[in-house]
């Protein structure tokens, strides 16, 4: 194999695939990342930690066709030490890849091709498009919310599944058993059959991070296994939780009564500030709702209080409720609109917050004691 590429291209490359490889690894060959020059002229990346897979093409001059695999995290570091503009002569031959850029010269020890593990996707019967940024909207709205306690590993996963409503539509939900995120959107053409399916936490991280480079459409193809994700000239592959979402519908409150608007720049920055006294332990803010008045207060044994008025617009009875400030915060960052609302019932009851009945987003917070 002999090939020659510009480092930009390679470096860009390699940052993609890179990040899918686990720095520790019991299976050498998971720690490469496999290189193939085709006679077409490009290169072909592909990495896998056998439950996802990234598999990218970028430009290159191919003198002499092959593929090896060799050390993914070693690889990128050298691409990103190299000069900018150099450019990056590749030949592996007899278990060694020698690599030229300008007058550095490196040898790396390569792993036989034919040993590298990939991802049988099987049968993907459901297959439909969703333009770039509705999915980046997707993630951003919901994945806070996402569970990192591997005991509830059904959890730890974006759940996407289709109503057949009046309009159908397709949701996307995230929750930790404290907080819910869900955004609902227009059921795509092609997805009238697809399965209630969970993307796990690192497949969702590794797709946003791809999205930013993606201007059009998104392919999505899947079974009740596995999801890939076509982005032009990278492909995503990973395979699904094996587990079955909880019926989050019956935790989103309908008949809250309270209800609380604010502009959420202000309340996002007041509660910001009364939780900096606010210990790791408990992060709880409290507020009091009276009459067009809400007061965020904190205490802390260690480190004292903390107390700020908030404006905005409430008629119902006073009372008071607790919220992990980190949490609201979350929920807070994720509202883009000049109005907040909070729809409340009582200081024990679940709260719905949401920008308005039009939004396409909500989001549900379990109050604290506080």
């Amino acid at each position: 194999m002999k090939a020659t590429i510009e480092r930009a291209t390679l470096l860009k490359g390699l940052s993609h695939v890179q990040s899918v490889v686990e720095r520790r690894n019991t299976i050498p060959i998971l720690s490469n990342v496999l290189i193939e020059a085709t006679s077409d002229g490009g290169l072909r990346l592909m990495a896998t930690d056998l439950d996802l897979q990234i598999n990218e093409r970028i430009g290159a001059a191919v003198d002499q066709p092959g593929a090896t695999t060799v050390s993914a995290h070693t690889l990128f570091d050298i691409a990103r030490k190299l000069p900018e503009g150099a450019q990056v002569q590749f030949s592996a031959a007899e278990g060694r890849m020698a690599i030229m850029a300008g007058r550095a010269r490196f040898s790396l020890g390569t792993l036989p091709r034919e040993d590298f593990p990939v991802i049988a996707e099987g049968e993907l019967p459901v297959k439909f498009e969703l333009p770039a940024d509705t999915l980046k909207q997707m993630i951003d709205k919901t994945r806070f919310a996402i569970s990192t306690e591997e005991t509830r590993y059904y959890l730890n996963g974006i759940f996407l599944h289709v109503t057949k409503d009046a309009t159908p539509v397709l949701k996307a939900a995230a929750t930790d058993g404290h907080r819910l995120a869900r955004v609902t959107m227009p059921r795509p053409e092609g997805a009238e059959e697809m399965p209630d399916v969970i993307v796990p936490r690192k497949c969702v991280a590794e797709l946003r991070k791809l999205l930013d480079e993606v201007d059009g459409s998104v392919g999505v193809s899947l079974s009740p296994t596995k999801i890939r994700f076509d982005l032009g000239q990278a492909v995503l592959t990973s395979k699904l939780i094996d587990g079955t979402f909880p019926d989050y519908s019956r935790v989103i409150p309908t008949g809250n009564d309270k209800i609380l608007k604010l502009d959420p720049r202000g309340f996002e920055d007041g509660v910001d500030r009364v939780s900096t006294i606010a210990t790791e332990k408990t992060r709880a803010v409290k507020m009091a709702l009276d009459r067009d008045r809400i007061t965020l207060s904190v205490s802390s044994p260690e480190n004292g209080t903390a107390a700020e008025e908030v404006p905005g617009d409430y008629t119902a009875a006073p009372f008071e409720i607790g919220f992990n400030s980190r949490y609201l915060l979350d929920i807070l960052g994720q509202i883009e609109g000049d109005v907040v609302e909070v729809h409340l019932a009582d200081a024990a009851a679940p709260t719905l917050i949401r920008e308005s009945d039009k939004s396409n987003a909500l989001y549900v917070l379990m109050p604290m004691r506080v």
